[in-house]
């Protein structure tokens, strides 16, 4: 079935196919000037209009379909790209936020790093002024120590010397103990359980309130910071010793090396040092 077409295309459509056969007719010459070129310019638009509307009823008059013209729709497409560049600032003023952000932490790391630092060029200053201090007691103590002539070792067994001297320590006779390990780090001074000994010897002299003596005997105990059992345990007790001596300054840096010497101490050795460093008020 053939599409109707609407009366007023149809009108056109006939301007538009009469439109060749009246151009072919010559027209007279004009009385008056010619059109100017606006006039021009409208009339070839009006040409263009009618060209397009007699290519529709054409195609109207060859299909049974209708045929759509679609305007160009700018204000809706104005409309989308206004909603796009709308969402891109937005996500713009998004990024900018995180890279303000971004930069602030950055900035306050660099802050906490270079403060973290300092704290730890100071810690390694008061570390080594203790290494030394402690170094320089030693020294001095061996220099006060009075000469002896180098004597020729004893005949007897150290392992059974160190033996009985620590099961009179055992048995609660302080006195014999502190005489028997203090004859044995004279006897053996070579020997590989004489730390231990100083050690000992150290534990029997507190107990009887010998300070001085005992902080003596610790410090003989750890001379080259041994890891041993007992190690961790003697440099506690040379800071209690110190506390008696009132030299809490003293004691709270033999305190701090203790923690960089021996960080995985057992849990009883680690409490009794806090306590000390509470006893003698050291800084945190």
């Amino acid at each position: 079935m053939r599409a109707r077409i609407p009366l007023t295309l149809m009108a056109l459509a006939v301007l538009a196919t009469a439109a060749p056969a009246a151009s072919q007719t010559p027209l007279p010459e004009p009385a008056v000037d010619p059109l100017d070129s606006r006039d021009a310019k409208r009339v070839e638009r009006m040409e263009k209009v009618v060209r397009e509307l007699r290519a529709i009823v054409f195609q109207l008059q060859k299909s049974d379909k209708p045929v759509v013209v679609q305007p160009a729709d700018t204000d809706a497409r104005m409309a989308e790209m206004s909603e796009k560049l709308g969402d891109l600032e937005q996500t713009l003023r998004s990024l900018n936020s995180t890279i303000d952000n971004a930069t602030r932490d950055l900035d306050a790391a660099k802050r906490e790093n270079a403060a973290l630092k300092a704290q730890l060029d100071g810690l390694s200053e008061r570390l080594a002024a203790v290494e030394q201090k402690l170094t320089a007691s030693t020294v001095a103590a061996a220099e006060a120590a009075p000469a002896t002539a180098p004597t020729a070792p004893p005949a007897g067994d150290p392992n059974k010397a160190f033996a009985d001297a620590r099961q009179l320590m055992l048995a609660g006779d302080y006195d014999a103990a502190e005489n028997a390990f203090a004859d044995f780090v004279e006897a053996y001074p070579d020997a590989a359980k004489t730390p231990e000994a100083s050690y000992w010897l150290g534990k029997t002299l507190s107990v009887r309130g010998a300070h001085a003596d005992a902080a003596q005997a610790y410090i003989g105990a750890i001379r080259g910071w041994p890891q041993t059992s007992w190690a961790p345990d003697a440099v506690v007790e040379l800071s209690r010793s110190l506390i008696a001596l009132k030299k809490p300054s003293d004691a709270c840096q033999t305190l701090a090396e203790f923690a960089r010497r021996y960080p995985k101490a057992s849990p009883p050795v680690a409490a009794r040092a806090a306590a000390a460093r509470t006893q003698a008020k050291c800084a945190a």
